[in-house]
């Protein structure tokens, strides 16, 4: 099953909530969300991104989300869950109705013959997943909400709010390490036309900042296992292997 365009195009302007929980300390910093992101829930979720196999790669977790659409029978319906906890998102986060674990509406619906697949199948990332992420001292945000189709439709009015709404975010959450996934990205929402991949020379509310590069496919310059070496940089660098 994969999304087609039509599918696709219902979820620009969406948001999806940040993956962070208490003890972060690696906090990965996407662009903005794609749409296959908007879709799913998923961060970093269009097939040809490499971020889940490079993070898996370099060891850093054991398993990558399982990416798939909601059944199109399901209505999509835009919840307005942001900035609300992580273990509250299940529903909203798949975009998916009766999606808690223990509601029998898709099994019966299932056995009744109605159709031919459950919750468990559509994909996405499971919270046990979403769970083992966070415990690991890692999270995942975005420097600006909206969803498009690429990044390089964000004005760069937005990629500087974004490096100013990540500036509060660190205030709070204090983080080692931020690894803002884009140097193109990075050099506007920071306003430093000359910054290269790799650790910064400045800090941001105390955390140390790194661009690394960006895990989508259309960067042909890097491979899984040249980001998985990335990643592992950032990991070291706050702790965490």
């Amino acid at each position: 099953m994969t999304f087609n365009k039509r599918d696709l195009t219902q979820f620009e302007g969406f948001g999806v909530p940040d993956l962070i929980g208490e003890g972060c300390q690696l906090l990965f910093v996407g662009i903005n969300p794609g749409l296959w992101t908007a879709a799913s829930g998923v961060h970093f979720a269009h097939p040809t991104n490499r971020f889940w196999p490079a993070m898996r790669r370099a060891g850093l977790v054991d398993f990558e989300p399982n990416i798939k659409p909601p059944a199109p029978s399901v209505p999509i319906v835009r919840p307005d869950y942001l900035g609300q906890p992580v273990s509250e998102l299940r529903t909203a986060a798949t975009q998916t109705h009766f999606c808690d674990p223990s509601n029998r509406f898709y099994p019966a619906s299932r056995k009744a013959g109605m159709i031919d697949w459950t919750v468990g199948t559509t994909g996405g990332m499971a919270n046990c997943q979403r769970a083992d992420f966070v415990s690991r001292g890692m999270g995942i945000t975005n420097l600006v909400s909206r969803a498009t189709v690429r990044a390089s439709e964000l004005t760069p009015e937005e990629l500087r709010q974004g490096g100013e709404r990540l500036t509060e975010l660190l205030r709070d959450l204090a983080p080692a390490v931020v690894a803002v996934a884009g140097i193109t990205a990075y050099r506007v929402a920071f306003s430093d036309p000359r910054a290269r991949v790799g650790s910064q020379a400045v800090l941001i509310e105390g955390t140390a900042i790194w661009a690394v590069p960006n895990p989508s496919g259309l960067n042909a310059h890097e491979t899984v296992d040249s980001l998985a070496g990335w990643y592992r940089k950032v990991a070291t660098a706050a702790s965490l292997a």
